[in-house]
Order: structure tokens, then sequence, then C-alpha cells
């Protein structure tokens, strides 16, 4: 099995890369087309010379991989998706036979959490636009997905993750509630700079900042 979790930036997306790395039978991905992004748009994030020389670049290069056999013979392969990270690809056949998951959460969370790290120019920045084409591809062709709130994730993640192992049809592993301080050895190098957050946690929890007048708009 192979899931795709399709998500924005500063969206829980790392806490559910530990939860489901904390599974014995599973295997996980960091955002595997970061490099691809940062090297396509010129965007001068953190390490970017790094991440680019250290991470392929080549998108049918990338998707190759991504659809090959699980790593380790783990019998699932869970991917942190960045949807922002898909640059003009018309063709996403080949997550026609992936679980596709996709992790949503309230812009003002998603915008607080962004600017403390990064400028914030366009709305394409966030993911929000390129989820929702993923959305209306996946409708398309008629194929299943999942949703997860981000609030209800931290509101009761046991439920919710329950629900989501329920149309996976995998059993739930409670070891997915919680995970060890420190980076985790799949993380990708950026994690040296986005990370402190969830290094520092070993499970789910809330808060609920504001959101900065300036970016109200977007």
């Amino acid at each position: 099995m192979k899931i795709a979790c399709w998500s924005g930036p500063r969206n829980i997306s790392t806490a559910l890369l530990r939860s489901w790395s904390s599974r014995y039978d599973t295997f996980v991905s960091d955002e595997p087309f970061y490099a691809f992004y940062l090297k396509k748009t010129n965007f001068q994030h953190p390490m970017r010379e790094e991440i680019i020389q250290s991470y392929s670049t080549n998108y049918e290069e990338i998707v190759a991989n991504l659809i090959s056999k699980n790593p380790e013979n783990k019998r699932i392969w869970y991917q942190k998706q960045m949807a922002h990270h898909l640059i003009n690809i018309k063709d996403l056949s080949w997550i026609n036979n992936f679980e596709n998951c996709i992790l949503i959460r309230h812009h003002k969370y998603v915008i607080n959490s962004y600017v403390k790290k990064n400028d914030l120019e366009d709305v394409t920045e966030l993911g929000f636009p390129q989820q929702l084409s993923i959305i209306e591809y996946l409708k398309s062709y008629n194929l299943k997905f999942f949703i997860i709130d981000a609030d209800d994730l931290l509101f009761n993640p046991k439920k919710t993750l329950f629900e989501w192992c329920n149309f996976l049809k995998i059993d739930f592993d409670k070891r997915m509630l919680s995970w060890s301080k420190g980076p985790h050895k799949n993380d990708g190098i950026w994690g040296q700079h986005w990370y402190d957050n969830i290094n520092n946690s070993n499970g789910f929890y809330t808060k609920s900042p504001p959101v900065s007048d300036d970016y109200k708009n977007f």
C-alpha cells in the first residue's frame, strides 16, 4: 500500500509523518518533490542550494521512485506530499493506485506559522488551489480519497486516525499517537530549519494563534 497525503506548508503534516513512522509496518518519505519545486520556481528558501544538490530535481525520476517497490520491504509506504510542489503538472495518473489523503487546515493557522519562517507573496505558496486541483482530478476518475481537517486531528487524534485506518482497511496502531522527540532518520535535511517545534514534541497538541492583519484577505 502506498499513501500520498497531500498538504500545504505549516499544516501539521510533519506531525502526521511522525505518526505514521511510529508504525512498524510503515516506511515514510518527506516531501519528495521539494528539490524539484525549488529548482523549478527559483524560490530562495532556506538551504535551497543544499537541498537541490542533495535530492533529485527530475520529475520523471522522482515519480518512478515513488511508484516503485516499497522500501525496506514495508507493507505501507507513507509519502508526505506538498501539493504546491507540483508545478504545472497535468498528468497525475501516477497517483491513481495510491491511497490519497487531503490534509486541510484553516488558513489563519497556516499563515501564522508560515510567515514566521518565510515571506508570503501569493496564496499558491500555501497549496490550497493545488489541493483543489488534486481533488478535482480524483473525482474525475471516481477515485476515493480521505480528507482530514487538522483541527479534528489535533482535537481527537485517536478518533481521526482510527477513521483513516478504517478507510484504508488496515488496523489502527496506537503507536501512531506518539513518537520520540528529536529528528527522524527520514526527515529531509530542511528539517534543520523548519522542524524545531515537531522535534520538541512527542504527540499531537493544540494551539490557536492569531493571524496578522496583513494576511486576513488571503
